[in-house]
């Protein structure tokens, strides 16, 4: 059942139904006192009936099944090892449209006779609604009332047998239908035929849309769509109305696909060069004796083009081929390519596509159908119903994206592929140009397979990396609000020689904080421990943690005065500083208010790529593997913020945003510059970023991963708590440490409140497990489920919320 329950539920079906079920077809049951949901068939038997009365179930809504039994036995091991429930896992992995749920549907009981003198106002409220409107869901009675819970209300309302309540189950998938037209049957003849254009002399438009018509069935195999008569015709909806209703032209429909490719057919694929080949062949002796293989490419080193060409062996066999990339832009770029030399066999699948698009996806793995046998997509796309895959690709490996953080199942996609990939005997390639410490101590301990390719494509020289020290500009007042003389010198540079430049900054909206000079007072997010972020474009103040949004202030809140000024710097305030810079030229922004839209990525990145922006700001977006062939600087605004962070990951993860950000520079003939603004140039990653050396940075920070008890020498499980109350939240998370502590005794952290300690009006706090290399996880994870399961019986702690999260990076 798609709930976060554990078990599974047993109900009763007759013999037929028995003959028919199998694993993995969905049934509508009911559950609880009238609530419907949709099940997954896990099993059918016909002995040991459980020992509470079973309830029958309420309609079969496949014909065939939906899931594979891979697909069970993957998402039966992903709940096993990150600790969360089956339930959980479908919610996650299947469209919603796939998960029928009934809704309440409340209506006026047959008994006219009502006595309104009794009514409290808000059961007023919803009887005058009914008055008009037969039926109504209880999102509506919610919307009506201006309140979530209407319970009580509508309990009111029943007890005075005023409405009557039911459940009503909707279909939210709909096939796409395109209208046809055709001509009637009498008008086949030619004398019929002949009468009929006689007789519509007085109606040109009329007989002009049937003269098209004539022409395109000539030309159309499959028929002759309605909206390109009309447009073919030149002519309005009306007319083609008018000759329906003189039953002259009849109308049908025909289910179509709504990813549907139109472009050209698949192209010759491009031959390696000397290090491209020589790095495929490396892969192709590796998967013979791994069943992972690392491929350590540099940026702009031709990674894809390597991908490609397994892609086109492996699809020649028959075999799907899934390639997961860590963000939606990513696909964007990816897809055009792909479909240059794989045409129609090429599917996309992430959150950005409607949910009928989703099913259509789904349907087609689930047939093997060949429009479907190369797979792009996010981390979601790993739960598609593959029937026979040959290869998973992993692009950009090392990206934090993969891993889901909420809500459950919280797994990480890079690891979860190698297991997919696993029980389907599939071959697994990652590819970043800065791993993971994880993924690249794999390799060097053998687990798994090893390719460098260290050659940018046709030897383009690597980025010359400079550190800019804004310290001693400052102190010079050498700045221009933001920019450092040496940077703006360089745009100026690029700009003159017609290139294109990209500026990071990994801060949204225009300012992190608005603080008052009088008496220092920082608006702050009412629900969060956070101060809210200034974004100028709506002039608002805004929560990046909850959402909470209010106007901007004019005066302080605390003493009046109007003296409020900005703090920090985000990607808008870029943008504003630019625009007055550089008024002559086009400059863009891509964070997460400029990319909402599902197709905003692809506008931006097809105005960049034709070169219609000439400075483009953004966040981490821009340092993900995007491959744009005119940029030759890369300014990097502030690198402090990322280096200053309270992670164990802090350095590993800014080495590995900083080289991928400077890899967007000089991608072609010309080589790139990249310029990092610093308070600290002397920072060990910062040298490290300006020599490329991923080598030294590994070694130091696997130094520091040991010496500190980190992975990959220690696995972790971060179990954290949230409630309403301080004292509850610090009570409960003592207690569950102490009794973790002791079984599992100095490897239990915590519990500790982390840098925000509120978000949504909870109060958090963290316990952190290791478990050394010696110590079998499957043992620490049952000593976690006890202590929760002891936990979850104090009545005391009830309202408390628990979230295990197992390999938290």
């Amino acid at each position: 059942m798609p709930i976060p329950l554990k078990q599974t539920f047993t109900y009763q079906v007759n013999k037929d139904e028995a003959g028919f079920l199998r694993q993995g077809m969905r049934v509508a049951v009911p559950f609880g006192k009238s609530k419907i949901y949709t099940g997954i068939i896990y099993s059918i038997y016909n002995n040991n009936p459980p020992a509470y009365e079973t309830k029958s179930i309420d309609q079969i809504l496949d014909e065939t099944p939906v899931i594979t039994e891979i697909q069970i036995k993957h998402w039966e091991w992903l709940a096993n090892y990150y600790m969360c429930t089956l339930g959980e896992i479908i919610r996650a992995a299947l469209p919603s449209a796939f998960l029928l749920e009934s809704e309440t549907i409340i209506s006026l009981a047959s008994e006219s006779e009502v006595d309104e003198t009794n009514f409290t106002d808000e059961e007023f409220l919803v009887f005058e609604a009914l008055q008009h409107q037969s039926m109504l869901h209880i999102n509506d009675i919610r919307n009506i009332l201006d309140r979530s819970n209407v319970v009580k209300v509508l309990d009111g309302l029943l007890n005075k047998k005023v409405i009557a309540v039911h459940e009503e189950v909707n279909d939210q998938y709909k096939p796409k239908l395109k209208r046809y037209l055709k001509l009637k049957a009498p008008y086949h003849t030619e004398e019929n035929l002949r009468t009929l254009l006689d007789s519509l002399s007085r109606a040109p438009k009329q007989k002009e849309v049937l003269m098209t018509l004539f022409m395109m069935s000539a030309q159309e195999k499959k028929g002759v769509e309605s909206v390109k008569l009309q447009k073919r015709s030149d002519t309005t909806a009306s007319v083609i109305k008018a000759l329906l209703e003189k039953d002259i032209l009849e109308e049908y429909y025909i289910q179509k696909d709504r990813v549907q490719y139109s472009g050209d057919s698949a192209s010759e694929i491009k031959t390696l060069n000397e290090a491209q080949e020589h790095a495929f062949s490396e892969i192709k002796e590796s998967f013979v004796t791994h069943d992972v293989t690392l491929l350590h490419g540099v940026t702009s080193s031709g990674k894809t083009e390597i991908y490609v060409r397994l892609i086109s062996e492996v699809i020649k066999t028959g075999k799907q081929v899934l390639y997961m990339l860590p963000e939606i832009a990513l696909t964007t770029q990816l897809i055009t390519r792909l479909q240059y030399y794989f045409a129609d066999k090429v599917s996309v699948y992430h959150s950005k596509y409607s949910v009928n698009e989703r099913v259509e996806v789904w349907n087609n793995v689930l047939d093997n159908k060949s429009k479907a046998q190369v797979i792009i997509g996010a981390r979601s796309s790993m739960f598609l119903p593959f029937k026979d895959l040959g290869l998973i690709i992993i692009d950009e490996e090392h990206e934090g994206s993969f891993k889901q953080y909420n809500p459950a199942p919280r797994y990480h996609a890079r690891d979860a592929g190698v297991v997919l990939a696993n029980f389907h005997k599939a071959k697994t390639l990652m590819g970043s140009a800065t791993p993971s410490l994880e993924s690249y101590h794999n390799a060097k301990t053998a687990k798994f397979g090893w390719v460098e390719l260290k050659k940018r494509f046709g030897n383009v020289l690597m980025p010359a990396i400079e550190l800019v020290d804004i310290k001693e500009a400052h102190r010079k007042k050498r700045m221009k609000g933001h920019f450092s003389e040496r940077l703006l010198e360089e745009i100026n540079e690029t700009l003159e020689n017609k290139e294109q430049i990209i500026l990071f900054q990994n801060r949204r909206g225009f300012s992190p904080i608005v603080e008052c000079t009088t008496c220092g007072v920082a608006p702050q997010c009412p629900n969060c421990d956070v101060s809210l972020t200034y974004h100028q474009y709506k002039k608002e103040l805004r929560c990046h943690y909850c959402g909470y949004h209010m106007a901007m202030l004019q005066d302080c809140m605390a003493c009046g005065s109007n003296t409020l000024d900005t703090k920090g710097f985000g990607t808008e305030q870029i943008e504003t500083e630019l625009k007055s810079l550089f008024p002559k030229h086009a400059i863009a922004r891509m964070d997460q208010d400029t990319t909402k839209g599902k197709h905003a990525y692809a506008k931006l990145i097809e105005k960049l790529e034709n070169e219609e922006i000439d400075i483009l700001v953004g966040t981490q977006m821009l340092a993900k593997g995007l491959d744009f062939r005119n940029i030759s600087l890369v300014g990097v605004m502030n690198a402090d913020n990322l280096l200053n962070f309270p992670d164990f990951r802090a350095h590993e993860r800014s080495f590995q945003l900083l080289q991928q950000v400077s890899g967007r520079a000089g991608r072609t003939k010309k080589r790139g510059k990249v310029l990092i603004q610093t308070f600290n140039p002397y920072h060990q990653i910062l040298q490290q970023v300006s020599t490329n050396n991923y080598e030294e940075m590994y070694e130091q920070q696997m130094e520091e991963r040991y010496q500190y008890k980190y992975p990959p020498f220690y696995r972790t499980i971060k179990i954290t708590f949230k409630d309403r109350g301080f004292e509850k939240m610090q009570k409960s998370s003592r207690w569950f440490a102490q009794a973790l502590a002791l079984k599992l005794h100095e490897n239990v952290l915590g519990p500790e409140q982390p840098p925000v300690g509120r978000i949504r009006n909870q109060f958090i706090t963290n316990i952190l497990v290791k478990i050394p290399k010696k110590q079998s996880i499957s043992k620490t994870k049952e000593i976690i489920t006890k202590v929760q399961r002891s936990f979850d019986a104090i009545k005391e702690f009830s309202s408390v919320r628990v979230v295990v999260d197992v390999d938290n990076y």
